[in-house]
């Protein structure tokens, strides 16, 4: 798939390198994720009978589908080279959600799936020849909604004012015209009824019904826990968060099962589904 993928997307750019024809690739990369099969493992492959392949997988595996994407990735860069199109095209290489099974988020913890700092911290590497220096870092904090606002301004253009962005444009602060500003960035999640804010460096956080603030920048791993020393900020985000929540569609009446409990993850011992909830008398289900 991997290949499939980028052939593809090779094809693409050099289709519109011919064309001349401004053009927005959105490539998708499976790897690395479910099921755990590497490029040359066709035996592998014909064993899984689910896509939660449990019993399958190892660091080696993981590896070499890393290894196919990052060769992909390499392939469609030079496809840009090629093409003459390199020098006027933003590329953008980011994730939906943090590491999970094989991959190592430190010095984070936590994972997919869930909002400690592991499960939602991604990488958001950017090329843009002779706007972006090569090899700059920011510390600015943003979220994959800032992308759109920030492409969309990028090419000259802007969102529809009727529908805006829950984004913000951050050129400015990627072609080093501003620096850093504070953000405040809101999370939930069904599984374990999880909910986040981050203001600044601070952070509240609800998991599995337990509470924490924690201050993420000079404690990324999320060790220490604030909320007592920081009574009056933990109250303050906790509010915070409740207002924001209440601006969303309204969240699930049920809890929703965790994807890796500790019957199938063997760190996550002591994490259990909750039972299913029983029909009230006379209900009908679906």
């Amino acid at each position: 798939m991997t290949n499939l993928l980028g052939d593809r997307a090779v094809q693409s750019v050099e289709r519109y390198a011919k064309s001349k024809e401004p053009f927005l690739l959105s490539l998708h990369f499976t790897a690395p994720h479910w099921p755990w099969e590497g490029p040359d493992d066709e035996a592998e492959s014909k064993r899984i009978k689910s896509l939660l392949d449990r019993d399958g997988g190892s660091q080696k595996t993981y590896a070499a589908m890393v290894q196919s994407l990052d060769a992909n990735i390499g392939r469609v860069l030079q496809a840009l080279d090629a093409s003459g199109l390199a020098n006027n095209t933003i590329v953008v290489f980011t994730s939906d959600n943090g590491g999970e099974r094989f991959s190592k988020v430190w010095p984070f913890s936590g994972m997919k799936q869930e909002l400690l700092e592991g499960g939602i911290r991604i990488p958001a590497i950017v090329r843009w020849p002779g706007r972006i220096a090569p090899g700059a870092v920011s510390e600015q904090v943003m979220i994959t909604m800032d992308w759109m606002p920030t492409l969309l301004a990028a090419a000259g253009t802007a969102q529809d004012a009727a529908y805006p962005s829950d984004g913000e444009d951050l050129g400015q602060v990627l072609t080093g015209r501003t620096g850093a500003h504070p953000r405040k960035l809101c999370w939930r999640f069904k599984a374990g009824s999880q909910r986040a804010i981050r203001d600044g460096d601070r952070k509240y956080l609800r998991i599995a019904g337990n509470e924490f603030l924690f201050d993420v920048v000079n404690d990324p791993r999320e060790r220490a826990n604030l909320k007592d020393r920081e009574q009056a900020v933990f109250e303050r985000l906790k509010s915070e968060w409740e207002a924001w929540d209440a601006t969303m569609l309204p969240e699930r009446s049920r809890p929703a099962p965790y994807n890796h409990p500790g019957n199938v993850l063997a760190d996550h011992y002591g994490v259990v589904n909750p039972a299913p909830a029983t029909p009230a008398s006379g209900a009908t289900t679906r």
